[in-house]
């Protein structure tokens, strides 16, 4: 799989349930965190500045998932990536 011209695939970094004062509160929950963090798979021939590897934090909303080889994914545009570790 392999991403083209503006576009990235990433992989959604999986959070466990945090607990605050007591409360477990899923990822549902967590309406304070709006970014999601996730790896990039792929990089578009027309992406800068970015590599495979490279950690990245997205808006939730933005993206779609892809099933390949039994595993979700997330296609997102460059533009959506608002910080890279």
């Amino acid at each position: 799989m392999r991403a083209v011209n503006n576009f990235l695939v990433v992989e959604k970094e999986v959070v466990g349930p945090k607990q605050v004062g007591g409360l477990i509160l899923t990822e549902n929950l967590d309406s304070d965190n709006r970014y999601i963090r996730a790896t990039v798979i792929s990089v578009g021939n027309l992406v800068e500045g970015l590599k495979e590897g490279d950690i990245v934090y997205y808006d939730k909303h933005n993206g779609n998932g892809v099933d390949w080889k039994g595993k979700i994914y997330q296609v997102i545009q460059s533009r959506d990536v608002v910080l890279v570790e």
